[in-house]
């Protein structure tokens, strides 16, 4: 399987509050979000880590063609639209793709329960995506999921509903079909990840979810403290 993380967005927000870096490079107890996702890969066995990043970031260039990590980055620097186009980017870049496991550098996650993430989605092969969910609800726009008592996926929702458990945790595990999907999202004129994984229900692709206690999602510089106090617990 192929990790990815699409590290292309400009953190408006953050530099608004004083942090002058592109986000990526926020630290949390000391290490830059992107080297904290790319040692959780490399524990998983990522053989190598895709990462893409925009034309305007020459610091964060700079980090990951400098900084000695324990396995290769394949960067593409690219200016995109949206996660959305940005993935499609990893897609078309790599047709030999046959699952990737993608994340953004804002979602922060217990190590733990991402290996049990990824070791249920090898487990449940007949799953063309699987979504990484969670009760906790930390993102300002948060995408709300609807599933089954089996977690089968039923609804992608920006409203939640009487029977909304989840949100979105921005964690995602794709197999082909799923890639496929993505391309034929973009070329139909979605811009947004959410319209494309409605598009995956809309394809009759088979989604299922995976239950995450916590993601913290980093926005603004109070999430770091979030962040933080939560990576903590997991030390403890």
């Amino acid at each position: 399987m192929e990790f990815a993380i699409i590290a292309a967005g400009e953190g408006s927000r953050l530099r608004k509050e004083g942090f002058n870096l592109p986000k990526p490079l926020l630290p949390l107890h000391g290490v830059p979000l992107i080297e904290r996702l790319i040692r959780v890969f490399a524990k998983e066995g990522a053989q190598q880590v895709h990462v893409i990043i925009n034309r305007q970031s020459p610091e964060l260039k700079t980090f990951l063609t400098h900084t000695a990590f324990e396995l290769p980055i394949v960067l593409i620097e690219e200016d995109t639209p949206s996660s959305l186009h940005s993935f499609a980017l990893l897609v078309e870049s790599n047709p030999d793709w046959t699952s990737c496991c993608l994340t953004t550098t804002d979602t922060v996650f217990r190590p733990h329960e991402f290996h049990e993430y990824l070791t249920a989605f090898q487990q449940k092969e007949n799953a063309d995506a699987f979504m990484a969910v969670t009760p906790f609800v930390d993102d300002e726009s948060p995408l709300y999921v609807n599933t089954d008592q089996e977690l089968k996926v039923e609804a992608f929702l920006d409203q939640a509903t009487a029977e909304t458990k989840f949100v979105s945790g921005g964690i995602y595990c794709f197999r082909k079909a799923a890639m496929s999907c993505a391309l034929s999202s973009v070329a139909a004129g979605n811009s947004r990840m959410r319209n494309f994984q409605r598009a995956l229900l809309e394809n009759d692709l088979h989604v299922e979810a995976f239950v995450f206690e916590k993601v913290v999602d980093i926005d603004h510089l109070k999430d770091r403290i979030v962040a933080e106090q939560f990576l903590s617990e997991e030390v403890s």
